[in-house]
């Protein structure tokens, strides 16, 4: 064979072996989402790769078997003919001569590996990774084809990977794919990169966020509900409601055990408007309750479906706990909504100066363990607990009082101000920040 059909062949096998390489990352690489879109703007490649993407097991198969074979046909080949000519040339040179053919060899062998990585390798998995979903489009066909070709030898190769896997007791991996932290990094890289708005990632960390809560973290507590006594005076009623500057109340009989319904005031206005007469229980509407472990966006689902906005969580017992609005799950995910003419309401974690926190007593433990970057509270995966003062009425199995101070990851937490069995605010500091503090106070004393 001649050096110049020998050249040719390897180049060839060298190009071929790049073609299997490049639409193995294509494939593998190329999105979903992308691959959908290009298809349904009619590109017939697009959709091929879908479909091969959907069980990736024979398509892998083939390009092994392509991969194999032109590295067993290189391997035949292998430029013995190049090396012999080589050889003959330098045996010309009387200091050469001796190693002519050690060096023909060796000079062919890295010459072929030089071109089988670069060209064969690394070339086409970077054009690969550049433009995945397009290079997967442009040899999904082709693929296909040979896929089907090679199906015979597939399925025997698949059968024997399968059952040697089953003997070394090795299982699918039933993890998700990509976990809500990989979510996160991708999502702060397309912000970055001006793919996505400041805006837009604020909402969809807020969705992530809101989507690992439950209700009771996010209710209007039971000793802050402003309720409607169905045997105060209609009119006493109705000044209440106009004074709360809320939308919606629920009605009792009673005690608040005992909730008869729900009162919107639109309804009620426009029954004033109609009929010139204040009648609060000709207004009363069914009312949805809710458990307080019911995950918030479930009850996002409830609002939808019942088609109202305010939910009353209770116990297994039916005592009330707290009431929980529409308003209050949206708010959890894209922050403050004032009503026209609503004062702002105050922070509930104040920085200050010394670099402590104050907080108040109901703000929700997820915003306390991102304030101070924790990943966890004791137990708290439990349930016991979802508010800061939870936490502390948690450690203590006590009604603090104030100045009681613990202890926990890295920070210290302590009472300053109660009212009555209630915690209202806590002081919050980075243990390193505290005791530095009380260093200098004993060098001042």
């Amino acid at each position: 064979m001649s050096y110049t059909l020998e050249i040719t062949i390897i180049v060839i096998l060298v190009l071929l072996n790049g073609l299997f390489a490049m639409s193995e990352f294509a494939l593998v690489s190329s999105r979903r989402t992308r691959l959908r879109q290009r298809a349904d703007k009619g590109d017939r490649g697009a959709k091929t790769a879908l479909e091969l993407s959907k069980d990736l097991t024979p398509f892998l198969s083939t390009i092994q078997i392509g991969i194999t074979l032109v590295g067993i046909l290189a391997g035949a080949f292998g430029g013995a003919t190049i090396a012999e000519e080589l050889a003959a040339y330098l045996s010309m040179f009387p200091a050469l001569a001796p190693y002519s053919e050690a060096i023909g060899i060796t000079f062919v062998v890295l010459f072929i590996t030089y071109l089988t990585l670069t060209f064969g390798e690394l070339v086409p998995k970077k054009i690969a990774l550049y433009s995945p979903e397009r290079i997967a489009s442009r040899v999904s066909r082709p693929m296909k084809f040979l896929s089907i070709i090679a199906r015979p030898p597939v399925a025997i190769l698949s059968f024997s990977t399968d059952t040697v896997l089953k003997l070394l007791k090795i299982r699918k991996n039933n993890e998700p794919q990509i976990t809500e932290e990989e979510l996160r990094i991708m999502l702060e890289k397309g912000t970055r990169e001006g793919i996505f708005e400041r805006a837009e990632l604020s909402m969809i960390e807020g969705v992530l966020k809101v989507g690992d809560l439950r209700v009771e973290s996010m209710m209007t507590h039971r000793n802050e509900i402003i309720a409607l006594d169905l045997e105060d005076e209609n009119s006493t009623n109705l000044q209440k409601m106009i004074d709360s500057g809320r939308s919606y109340f629920p009605a009792y009989e009673n005690n608040l055990d005992n909730i008869a319904g729900i009162v919107s005031i639109r309804d009620l206005m426009a029954d004033i408007v109609a009929s010139n007469v204040v009648n609060i229980k000709a207004n009363i509407k069914e009312p949805l309750f809710v458990p307080e472990t019911l995950p918030a966006l479930k009850l996002l689902e409830a609002f939808r479906e019942k088609g109202v906005h305010i939910a009353l969580i209770s116990d297994e017992y039916g005592s009330i706990h707290g009431v929980i609005t529409r308003n209050d799950v949206l708010e959890a995910i894209v922050g403050d909504i004032r009503s026209l003419g609503e004062p702002a309401e105050m922070p509930q974690v104040v920085r200050r100066k010394d670099g402590s926190w104050l907080v108040d007593g109901d703000t929700p433990i997820d915003k306390v363990r991102e304030i101070l970057s924790l990943d966890s509270f004791p137990e708290e995966e439990d349930g016991y607990y979802y508010t800061i003062s939870g936490l502390i009425l948690f450690v203590f199995q006590r009604i603090p009082e104030t100045g009681n101070r613990i202890k926990l990851k890295d920070a210290s937490y302590e009472v300053v101000d109660m009212d009555g069995n209630r915690i209202n605010k806590v002081l919050v500091r980075k243990i390193a920040e505290f005791e530095n503090d009380e260093n200098k106070s004993k060098i001042k004393e």
